[in-house]
């Protein structure tokens, strides 16, 4: 009798085997995009292939490995249990691919690679444009990739090797996503909160202004799922005053300071934010001082994998960012 006839783990090895060998990298690469967008046609379209192409691929992959990946629908493909276990996989998969190339290319020239990251409103207006300036001027070869969202978005990317670090505000040592996740947290600097208003708002020339006066007026808060909105409504609570009453949740940067314009909303942002859109003429800053603590400002990497060369060398244009602010 031969061992793999007795041994279940050893029986299946050449099932396993042969679906690796048949697997090919393009399919997996299709897949990936049509998992992200829900679309044959949009998939084609971002990878400059045909529409039955990308369809040949995906059944030749759901053929490979013995099930259905996609339900097609009027609506686009819906993504069946296994194209959601897939993914998670082939995201890591691309982002090793993304790891060795950066490697390869360091060690040829020192001077190209690829990082990608993710950012929050606290970052995206003075640290991070300072920092990816600095890294373009010594490694304008050095591909950067800047995506914008909320920590629930950004840190599992970090987590599957899509972005190579998270720079903004750096999550509380309580909440479930800074324990859900292995991270290095590095902080970088302290940000205070100031409440803001479109440069023509009557209050923006206002000398002193008390928070009592601002309860007429509409208010943007970050949504109640958001740390930031703690910090905001402990503001008004710690000053025996009840919540505003006309209030937009929003985190959208663009459409907060349309609506700071359209409806003259006063918004909560952290100060160096604040400052870059005052220098520029667009908000005004009102004289009611600091009035909270936005967070640490900082970055994030997962903590069992060293940074690629392209990231480290951003990471050390970023330190040096925040110290000159």
């Amino acid at each position: 009798m031969r061992p793999e006839d007795t041994d279940p783990l050893r029986a299946d090895v050449p099932l396993v085997d042969g679906m690796l060998r048949r697997l090919k990298l393009k399919p997996l690469l299709i897949f990936d995009r049509v998992l992200a967008s829900h679309s044959i046609a949009r998939a084609a379209k971002e990878l400059n292939l045909t529409q039955p192409a990308v369809t040949k691929a995906i059944q030749e992959l759901e053929g490979d490995l013995g099930v259905e990946l996609f339900e097609r629908t009027n609506r686009g493909v819906v993504p069946t249990c296994y194209a959601t276990l897939l993914g998670a996989r082939v995201k890591s998969v691309i982002a090793e691919l993304r790891y060795l190339t950066d490697e390869l290319n360091a060690f040829r020239s020192g001077d190209s690679g690829h990082v990608i990251i993710g950012t929050l409103i606290s970052a995206s207006a003075r640290l991070l444009p300072l920092a990816i300036s600095k890294l373009k001027a010594e490694r304008p070869g050095i591909l950067v990739t800047v995506r914008e969202g909320p920590l629930d978005r950004l840190f599992p990317a970090l987590a599957t090797g899509e972005l190579d670090l998270v720079v903004g505000r750096l999550p509380e040592a309580d909440l479930p996503l800074a324990r859900m996740y292995s991270f290095r947290h590095t902080e970088l600097f302290q940000e205070a909160l100031c409440a803001v208003v479109w440069s023509e708002h009557p209050l923006a020339r206002r000398a002193s202004i008390d928070l009592r006066e601002l309860l007429a007026w509409p208010w943007l808060l970050p949504p109640m799922e958001s740390p930031a909105r703690i910090t905001a409504e402990r503001l008004f609570t710690d000053a025996g005053l009840a919540m505003p009453g006309n209030i937009v949740e929003s985190l959208s940067l663009l459409t907060n300071i349309g609506l700071m314009q359209s409806m003259q909303a006063i918004n909560l942002m952290p100060r160096a934010v604040a400052q870059h859109f005052a220098q520029l003429k667009l908000l005004a800053i009102l004289e009611m001082g600091d009035i909270g603590a936005f967070g640490r400002i900082g970055y994030s990497v997962r903590e069992d994998r060293a940074s690629t060369p392209a990231a480290a060398r951003f990471i050390a244009c970023l330190t040096q960012a925040a110290g000159e602010l």
